[in-house]
């Protein structure tokens, strides 16, 4: 089938940055001539932490190489190591659990629920042991987790709550923005996420002004903020780079209106998706609080088949996580044997990311639904 270039639909936009090339390359020349000739860690870097603590009303906002090392470093803050147990979501991305294991402690792998993918907050309290330090639920595609029972399954077994949000910033649940409902949270500027850059890179959130500050200390090998070459503990390499910060502070105005055009694309394939349930493609519960509109994902009992029906019309698809955490290699070992999460593996299976980027044409859109609906009719 030939696909008109109009209709071809890209899950990663290639022309992410493209209305913002002239900025880019004028901060480039700017950073690059500056006299200062500092290229990470800087001012700039430090006014887009301010700038992100403000609209938060954070205590703290922490730049740093990635949303992974900024899992890290939040763990490696709270004296979480060797010994130690923190439960994570079985159907998640890898660092979730390897950065538990970095600091030496064991992952506990909690399965979800079936409706948002979310880790399951049933499970987790029944997996917590004297030897429990923390509990990390994540925010998965465009759903955050429950936040509110996580809070008070944290508060009643006298544990730590790390807040996977790497895929959630902009989004708000019951008025809290996402990062904020743990101890600290995340978020990751890899391209695709909400707020991606041209680059890797990552903030830790908190509104604990204390742990801020470990995570700072932290995150340049132990050196507190001006003071070079006295290392105050073992830290780690995890800077940040002042062209991406200069750029990023650019393109904050415009985030809002990004992050609603990917609202506006989800709520529309939900409410053209909701009447499908029955036959065999279900999307995220409709709503607005709670929601990232990170990812846009379904679940689909024919996956594969309808990946492939897209394909044909020209539409880009993702699988995410073919498999749950527990069944890579990498993770095997702390596995319990024979264990299963059975909403996990099922997720697995049928879960399928369609295009929801806010360069989308109405008209992409409307293809986009128009062959998932006709796939559904087809295969009834």
């Amino acid at each position: 089938m030939t696909v008109a270039p109009d209709f071809a639909v890209p899950f990663f936009p290639p022309g992410l940055f493209d209305a913002d090339r002239a900025a880019l390359l004028g901060i480039v020349r700017e950073v690059g001539l500056d006299p200062e000739q500092r290229f990470i860690l800087g001012r700039r870097t430090a006014a887009f932490e301010a700038m992100l603590r403000a609209d938060l009303e954070a205590a703290d906002v922490v730049a740093c190489s990635s949303g992974t090392s900024a899992l890290s470093l939040v763990l490696r803050a709270l004296d979480i190591g060797p010994g130690d147990e923190v439960i994570v979501p079985a159907f998640a991305c890898a660092p979730l659990a390897a950065s538990v294991i970095g600091t030496g402690a064991t992952p506990v792998f909690a399965d979800i629920r079936p409706d948002t993918l979310t880790m399951d907050p049933d499970h987790a309290g029944r997996l917590v042991t004297p030897r429990t330090r923390a509990v990390m639920p994540a925010h998965m595609f465009s759903v955050m987790a429950d936040m509110p029972r996580f809070t008070e399954l944290a508060r009643r077994h006298g544990i730590r709550l790390v807040e996977d949000s790497a895929v959630a910033q902009g989004g708000v649940l019951r008025g809290v923005p996402a990062g904020l409902w743990g101890e600290a949270g995340v978020y990751s500027f890899v391209q695709v996420k909400t707020f991606g850059m041209p680059g890797e890179g990552g903030v830790v959130v908190t509104r604990d002004a204390e742990l801020g500050a470990k995570v700072r200390l932290l995150r340049n090998h132990g050196q507190p903020p001006g003071q070079r070459f006295l290392h105050q503990v073992i830290g780690i390499n995890s800077r940040f780079d002042e062209i991406q910060a200069a750029f990023q502070t650019h393109r904050y105005a415009e985030f809002p209106a990004r992050l609603e055009r990917r609202a506006q694309i989800a709520a529309y394939y939900t409410e053209r998706f909701a009447p499908l349930a029955d036959r065999g493609i279900v999307p995220p519960p409709p709503d607005r609080d709670g929601r990232c509109f990170y990812v846009y994902t379904v679940l689909a009992s024919g996956r594969d088949a309808l990946a492939a029906h897209l394909a044909e019309s020209g539409i880009a698809t993702h699988v995410y996580y073919p498999h749950p955490l527990p069944a890579h290699r990498a993770f095997a070992s702390y596995a319990p044997p024979g264990a299963r999460w059975p909403r996990a593996e099922e997720a697995a299976r049928r879960h399928l990311a369609l295009p929801v980027h806010h360069l989308l044409t109405d008209a992409q859109v409307e293809h986009v639904a128009d062959r998932v609906c006709a796939f559904a009719e087809a295969h009834a």
